[in-house]
């Protein structure tokens, strides 16, 4: 959680930062003024994200093991069909589909756990 929490706060703060550099490195491509914009616009979710599934103390939520599992998972299928459709060609873009579809399984995992716990929790409490 922590891993994922502080990859999404650094792109975020790239992308909030310099978001034509971001897409350079990604996507191999140049932004316009009205991508630069939501290039910021996404940097700011992403560093709420990160910062909002910080675990405290070592608890992690389970609303922050759901959000970053569908965030991952949605940015793996995306990211992994831009790589396939080959209009973006980039070993970075590559890199960050396998780091996004590495951590999807490992969300679920988590979030099935903590379903599962929940579960045991509640039965225990009737």
């Amino acid at each position: 959680m922590r891993v994922s929490a502080a990859i999404e706060i650094a792109t975020g703060i790239a992308l909030i930062a310099s978001p034509s550099l971001v897409a350079g490195i990604l996507l191999a491509a140049s932004l316009s003024g009205a991508g630069v914009v939501v290039g910021r616009v996404g940097g700011c979710g992403l560093l709420s994200l990160g910062l909002a599934c910080w675990p405290s103390r070592q608890i992690i939520n389970a609303q922050a093991t759901w959000a970053l599992l569908i965030y991952n998972l949605l940015v793996a299928v995306y990211l992994g069909r831009l790589c396939v459709d080959g209009a973006f060609v980039s070993k970075m873009l590559w890199a960050a589909f396998g780091l996004h579809a590495l951590l999807t399984p490992l969300f679920a995992q988590a979030a099935y756990k903590g379903a599962s716990v929940a579960k045991a929790a509640r039965a225990d409490a009737l």
